[in-house]
């Protein structure tokens, strides 16, 4: 399964960013991460077999990394298209 995270600091602090950034590299799960704009401070995507492993997932790893204050998840209920490569020119 595909999920998608939310992550939200409740501090915006450069050091803290910086040492969430290094951990996460070394996470098989979290296939990639994006420090976006809105209410979230970053967005995960991450793959399971399953949803309970996505639970432990989440107890056990992403809810205890580095500042992460919350976390919002989105699932995947199927995917509708996948490029392979970006069409830039």
């Amino acid at each position: 399964m595909v999920a998608f995270a939310q992550v939200r600091f409740s501090v915006h602090d450069r050091a803290l960013f910086d040492r969430f950034e290094r951990e996460i590299q070394g996470i098989e799960r979290i296939v990639s991460c994006h420090n976006i704009s809105g209410t979230a401070d970053y967005l995960l995507q991450i793959v399971a077999r399953d949803l309970d492993e996505y639970g432990v997932f989440m107890r056990d790893v992403l809810r205890t990394l580095p500042g992460v204050t919350a976390v919002e998840s989105i699932l995947s209920l199927r995917e509708v298209k996948r490029d392979g490569g970006l069409p830039l020119r």
